[in-house]
């Protein structure tokens, strides 16, 4: 497997040699110093091209970084549906080596703008000295934001509302449709809460990554434990076993943030949990709900 020191000389001599490319970032897990390096981390590299389209019409020249395993070109994709807005153009590559390298064709005149956002980065070559904005360390990105009510109630409503709907779901033993719901909306909403339960924890100076995967570093024990079993298999039984430790979750967490912040809660969430309660027992045979 090529090291790092040999991956990047490889990315930065294709970016010498042509003038086509004028400027060269790097950004996410590998330019983050609080993270502990492992043989996993991508290489995100940004091109930004004089001439994107020179580019395109032979998609051979990606060859250069070494024979691949597999390659995306998002897109261009249909499924899924590629942003026909997007100016960029990216190519994701894993390598028979195993690295991996996502690089993005980016026009140089939007660097500028694109270069705004405070996502960690490092420049790696500026051909122009042009770009007047710097590198940024994982200190300045995006953290946990502090909620306020609005947020923090449209939170529990989207979490309560859509688990009226897994329960349904449950009820009628439509499988894929509840446990998409769970592991979609309903998640989402739970590791808010417990993102905010971690900014509490941490003075809102810390950020819990791409899809939550620091939580465990940020939570007590008892907390990650209870968020383990909300994870079930393809039983109905433990679905539902699932949801409402879900519930009893966000209501601990919910309850913990309301007090912390001058929160006040939202008073339908018993209601919902009887609901819930109500239709797990609620008999196959039934023509009415009560």
């Amino acid at each position: 497997m090529r090291n790092e020191e040999e991956m990047l000389e490889l990315i930065l001599t294709k970016a010498m040699i042509s003038d086509n490319i004028r400027l060269v970032e790097m950004n996410g897990s590998r330019v983050d110093s609080s993270l502990k390096p492992d043989p996993f981390q991508d290489y995100d590299i940004v091109y930004y091209v004089k001439d994107l389209q020179s580019f395109l019409r032979d998609h051979s020249w990606v060859d250069y970084f070494g024979e691949r395993i597999v390659m995306q070109m998002p897109d261009q994709m249909v499924i899924p549906s590629a942003d026909k807005t997007r100016q960029s153009f990216s190519y994701l590559m894993l390598f028979k080596d195993g690295n991996r390298i996502d690089l993005t064709l980016t026009p140089v005149t939007l660097a500028e703008e694109c270069l705004r956002t405070k996502e960690p980065r490092k420049i790696l070559l500026d051909k122009d000295n042009r770009i007047k904005l710097t590198s940024i360390t994982p200190e300045e990105t995006y953290l946990i934001t502090k909620p306020d009510q609005k947020a923090f109630h449209d939170c529990s409503n989207e979490f309560w509302w859509v688990s009226t709907y897994i329960a349904k779901a449950l009820w009628r033993e439509e499988l894929i449709l509840a446990k998409s719901l769970m592991e979609g909306p309903v998640r989402d909403m739970l590791l808010i809460m417990l993102n905010w339960h971690i900014g509490i924890r941490t003075d809102f100076a810390v950020s819990t990554g791409k899809g939550g995967k620091y939580i465990e570093q940020y939570v007590e024990s008892d907390v990650w434990k209870k968020l383990v079993l909300t994870y079930p298999d393809g039983n109905y039984e433990n679905i539902w076993k699932a949801l409402f430790n879900m519930c009893n979750l966000f209501e601990q967490l919910s309850i913990n943030i309301g007090q912390e912040l001058n929160i006040e809660l939202p008073d339908y969430r018993n209601n919902v949990l009887d609901y819930l309660k109500h239709i797990e027992k609620l008999p196959k045979i039934s023509e009415q709900i009560y």
